[in-house]
């Protein structure tokens, strides 16, 4: 009974903490990171109101207002957002190992996996694919205070052809089985359009072309049409909706841009032509460029099939060429990583790869801040540390602006004046 009844204290309390609301207060940062700017200011006082956004940013005085976390040793920098997640999968879900999870089954596992990614200092998430509305369910179990994780802005199911990298292809004929997302022709797709936002989808993603992960199709193959993404594009805008499109290909890279979505994800091999597009249309290009070393030394471990392992040998390289290249031209740029390809919580390892291949740190933290704010369409909510703002602040030791690697090891995490983690404060 004791243990029973101990039990019972901590789910309370986890429950309490997790519906927990902002009270007002302030957090001490010895350095900040102005992420327009691309300074480090000194010693800054961040103050929020109890609604949860920031009333003020400025130096701190020589006394602090009482109850103010002091984090006088440690940089602070605005919540990191990525704009390519699949918080209701984990890698150990590839393949015909995926054939087992159920939806109730990827809507715990996504609840378990919306906690790792917001301790690990990503505090906005925009969630593209996930079945059955299972992301739609995490989503408002995280806006209803029932479990801790980030502001989530989601897809639901990922629209795609018949037989297509958003299709489910690893059946035979025999089970008649259709993933949910899947509508061929113009006006098929404008009503799956309408159905996911029906309900709840805050954005609507689509598969333009093959992918890596999926069976029997080719990353560089055309799937959805020109045409077919035009309507989409429309009733989607029509409705308050962007897009995303997975996009590996030369071509549908370049029908997504001219059919008016909103981002390409993967941009895998997108060319010169491709890359003038995307700038004068202002579209947003998404570079999942850390995944590639999960998928080739632990793919095959995780239940990748082998076709998948043997297309990202050939996709990898390419698409961090491009990466460089894109960033080179001028193109706009947004942190996604594909989160869910390898585990959660590892979202940061990718900025590593971002300044390895022509980043400056700052860039890549601008990615993932007011770049990933401004794609989303929560700029001037989220992405920066400025009056009326969130409070959502991160905070690490050293300088990520000479060390981007610290970004891997967040030490303290608020979102929206509440705090997820406070490892300073056990010191």
């Amino acid at each position: 009974m004791h243990k029973f009844l101990s039990a019972i204290f901590l789910l309370l309390a986890f429950v309490a903490i997790s519906q927990a609301a902002p009270a007002g207060g302030a957090v001490r940062c010895g350095k900040l990171v102005d992420v327009r700017s691309g300074k480090l200011l000194d010693n800054q006082l961040v103050s929020f109101g109890a609604d949860g956004t920031i009333t003020s940013v400025a130096p701190a005085g020589s006394s602090l207002p009482p109850g103010t976390i002091d984090l006088f040793r440690a940089t602070c920098l605005p919540g990191l957002i990525d704009v390519h997640t699949h918080i209701t999968g984990d890698p150990s879900d590839s393949g015909y190992l995926g054939l087992g999870t159920s939806i109730p089954r990827s809507a715990v596992k996504g609840a378990k996996n919306a906690r790792l990614t917001l301790l690990a200092g990503f505090t906005t998430v925009r969630n593209v694919g996930a079945d059955g509305f299972a992301d739609v369910a995490v989503r408002d179990g995280i806006n209803a205070g029932e479990i801790p994780g980030p502001h989530m802005y989601v897809s639901g199911p990922a629209l795609g052809i018949t037989g297509g990298h958003c299709d489910d292809n690893l059946l035979p004929f025999e089970y008649h089985h259709v993933s949910i997302g899947v509508a061929d022709g113009p006006w098929a797709a404008r009503a799956k359009v309408r159905e996911v936002i029906k309900y709840g989808a805050d954005v609507i993603k689509i598969c333009a072309s093959g992918g890596v992960l999926s069976k029997g199709d080719q990353p560089g193959t055309p799937q959805y049409t020109l045409e077919e993404m035009t309507a989409i594009a429309e009733e989607a805008h029509k409705l308050g909706r962007k897009v995303a499109a997975h996009a590996h290909g030369t071509q549908s890279i370049k029908d997504a841009i001219r059919a008016g979505i909103d981002s390409i994800e993967h941009s895998s091999l997108i060319d010169d032509e491709g890359i003038a597009l995307a700038k004068q249309h202002g579209t947003y290009l998404v570079f999942d460029i850390y995944n590639d070393d999960f998928i080739l030394q632990e793919g095959a471990k995780a239940g990748m099939l082998p076709e998948s392992i043997e297309k990202e040998k050939k996709l990898g390289r390419l698409q961090r060429e491009n990466f460089r290249k894109a960033f080179n031209a001028g193109a706009k740029l947004a942190f996604g990583t594909d989160s869910g390809v390898y585990p959660h919580g590892d979202n940061a390892k990718q900025f590593t790869k971002m300044v390895e291949w022509g980043m400056k740190p700052i860039d890549a933290i601008q990615a993932a801040t007011i770049n990933a704010a401004d794609l989303i369409g929560i700029g001037g909510k989220a992405g920066s540390l400025e009056t009326g703002y969130w409070a959502d602040i991160i905070a690490v030791d050293g300088n990520p602006l000479e060390n981007v690697p610290i970004l891997e090891s967040v030490k303290f995490v608020m979102k929206g004046g509440v705090v997820a983690r406070n490892d300073y404060a056990a010191k």
